[in-house]
């Protein structure tokens, strides 16, 4: 495999999304860049238990023009990340409804230049945090893509086992091991235009986690040289509606 700088996120169609002029709120103000060389790719995804209509504000600018709700990802497809200035950047992240009672979130991060990043927000509304991970994207010199795990799953007032393995059907063995909350893996290799099933099992054993009857899986389809995340994540003592316990799949590049 080889290692390359991804300089190029948003070439192309990705540019669209980046306005060079201000608009009103709930409105793309990121000014328009094509120089990637000396920006940072950063991409967002909700993991916050109960969120519906979340913005995200960059050094007091508007990113998202459209709310982000639980389980979405910013950019959603590809390109996958919208690119920002490097250096201390001043997060902002909050629902714009005003009878809203998700406490909003706030944080600084330093990124650094020609990296692409994955801001994994979870919890829940009333204690909303956040886990930024920096995404070792290598695109493979063959046809496999590239997979990883993050464990972002969420139990309120109670312990959560210590780890989780992923199970996947094609491989008839488990690929990722002992995971614990907030943890993500490194991406592995992996085979590429072939459809898997994957599913979630306490550390060590053999049964599959079930909501209820439902059975825990998400199938996923890679595309050759694509990143993709497996993320563990919803209310592990709920067993139905929108926020039970659930696994999904994005893409990171």
């Amino acid at each position: 495999m080889k290692k390359i700088i991804i300089t190029f996120s948003f070439l192309g169609a990705g540019i669209l999304f980046l306005s060079s002029c201000t608009k009103d709120k709930g409105k793309e103000v990121a000014s328009e860049r094509t120089d990637m060389s000396n920006s940072s790719m950063v991409q967002v995804h909700d993991a916050i238990v109960g969120s519906t209509r979340n913005y995200l504000i960059v050094d007091a600018k508007t990113i998202t023009g459209s709310a982000l709700a639980y389980g979405g990802t910013f950019p959603a497809g590809t390109p996958a990340s919208f690119n920002i200035t490097p250096g201390f950047r001043a997060f902002n992240i909050y629902d714009t409804l005003a009878t809203t009672t998700q406490v909003p979130l706030t944080f600084a991060q330093d990124m650094q230049a020609t990296t692409n990043y994955t801001i994994f927000l979870y919890d829940s509304i009333n204690a909303p945090k956040q886990k930024t991970v920096a995404n070792n994207i290598v695109v493979p010199n063959d046809t496999t893509s590239r997979l990883r795990f993050a464990n972002f799953v969420y139990n309120s007032g109670a312990t959560l086992p210590t780890g989780f393995d992923i199970y996947s059907v094609k491989r008839n063995e488990v690929i990722f091991s002992n995971v614990s909350q907030t943890q993500v893996t490194d991406f592995i290799p992996y085979a590429s235009a072939i459809t898997d099933t994957f599913y979630v099992r306490l550390n060590g054993s053999t049964t599959n986690l079930t909501n209820g009857a439902t059975t825990i899986l998400t199938s996923l389809n890679p595309t050759r040289l694509r990143s993709y995340t497996l993320i563990f994540r919803g209310s592990y003592r709920a067993t139905t509606g929108t926020n039970a316990k659930a696994l999904s799949t994005f893409i990171n590049y």
